[in-house]
């Protein structure tokens, strides 16, 4: 068996990570013209395969993404869970399919093809050969809404909360299904002494950092007997898998289509490992897909936004320059899902727990009180997670826990 090392090493991962770094230190107007040429290149190489290509849209990062595209002329369409997303995001989403429905009314007669209602008014003789030509013009550019798998709810249910970060959470949800086949990784989320496949290292990275193998580790039985807590809930990973990727990823394959990502590489995580061995285009086996902005800073994609003068989802507020000349958003600096926790450890209060009490007081109260019922058949949600990792949220930011006030008071009355 080859060692991850080995495998790096056979893919050339060292001078890729390499090349990708210097690239980060190229100045903004020559990221522009990579992004461009990135863009390009990948388009041409899926048409000439017979591939369609298709832009996943989220927040800001992929918003820009398809404004972008629609800038250098690289028209595809827009493929989204976008019922997953804040009230903001969704808004700005209405507005893009709008604008697509009218720029590219009658596509198909553009591309010298037929629609497909009007080839099924034709004899069925002739239906055929002008379903092989549709089938043959570019996927039409449009706002196409996807339906995730599983509920919010549900997903929470059957596999966990998502907290810290998805590699965190990942490395967590390891330790709390334990089998036979992961025993090598726990070990190694554990001490840091990885296997075989890892190079029979010490002190890897693949070791939890000590403040979540304090809160996290006991439940795994080494953690356990290095006196390490186990969290009296489920860790997972997933949700983004059965609300977003998997129904994306059974789209792109029914319509033979594959994806732009708005990813960047400074975001750091998973993310940031996979870009810069695999650079910004990557045509793998299981995986292909485009990320334009891999090399750019938020800097550089706050910027582009300006610069598009592309529409800002209520929840990040506006896009400002402070006196430094540093460009931030005055409201969250990225979105997601309501109920998504990834990250919030790191974020000030008022955090966006905070911001989605003030926006939606109804949401807020579910997603702290009445997500799903633990043993004893008490109703608990995010406000039980959180107050394990130590991050306020059920009393408002600068209010002393336990204290009511007239919103409180208010927002006890709403009905879940």
């Amino acid at each position: 068996m080859k060692t991850v090392f080995e495998q790096m090493e056979e893919r050339n991962a060292a001078a890729n990570i390499a090349w990708f770094r210097e690239m980060q230190q190229k100045p903004y107007d020559w990221k522009l013209r990579h992004a461009e040429e990135v863009a390009r290149s990948y388009y041409a190489v899926a048409r000439g395969k017979g591939l369609n290509c298709h832009v996943s849209v989220g927040g800001l990062d992929s918003i820009t993404l398809h404004y972008f595209l629609e800038e250098i002329g690289v028209s595809v369409p827009c493929v989204s869970c976008s019922t997953l997303e804040n009230k903001g995001v969704r808004a700005v989403h209405k507005r893009i399919a709008e604008e697509m429905a009218a720029e590219y009314a009658g596509w198909e007669h553009r591309n010298g093809a037929l629609t497909a209602e009007e080839i099924a008014e034709l004899p069925k003789e002739e239906q055929q050969a002008e379903r092989d030509l549709l089938a043959r013009i570019p996927a039409k550019p449009e706002f196409v809404y996807l339906r995730p798998l599983k509920s919010k709810v549900g997903v929470i249910t059957e596999f966990g909360w998502p907290v810290l970060s998805k590699e965190i959470a990942g490395k967590i949800a390891l330790l709390q299904n334990p089998t036979d086949k992961n025993t090598t990784v726990r070990h190694a989320i554990i001490t840091g002494e990885t296997g075989e496949y890892g190079g029979n290292r010490s002190g890897s990275r693949m070791k939890l950092s000590q403040k979540w193998l304090t809160k996290f580790g006991g439940a795994d039985a080494e953690g356990a007997a290095l006196g390490y807590q186990a969290a009296p809930f489920k860790v997972s990973d997933r949700c983004c898998y059965y609300l977003k990727e998997r129904p994306a990823e059974i789209w792109a394959k029914e319509h033979k289509s594959v994806p732009y990502v708005g990813l960047m590489a400074s975001e750091g995580g998973r993310r940031q490992k996979a870009l810069m061995m695999h650079l910004c285009n990557y045509w793998g086996k299981s995986t292909t897909r485009s990320a334009p902005f891999a090399i750019f800073s938020r800097q550089d994609l706050l910027q582009l936004a300006l610069d598009l003068n592309v529409p800002v989802p209520a929840e990040y507020g506006e896009i400002v320059r402070d006196p430094d000349g540093t460009l931030r958003t005055t409201l969250a600096q990225r979105t997601g899902c309501e109920m998504c926790g990834f990250g919030i450890q790191l974020e000030r209060r008022p955090h966006r727990f905070d911001r989605l009490r003030d926006e939606n007081p109804k949401a807020w109260d579910f997603w702290m009180h009445h997500v799903m019922q633990d043993e004893t058949g008490q109703w608990y949600g995010w406000g039980r997670v959180l107050d394990y990792i130590g991050v306020s949220g059920d009393s408002a930011p600068g209010k002393i826990p336990g204290q009511l006030s007239l919103f409180d008071k208010e927002a006890a009355n709403y009905e879940v």
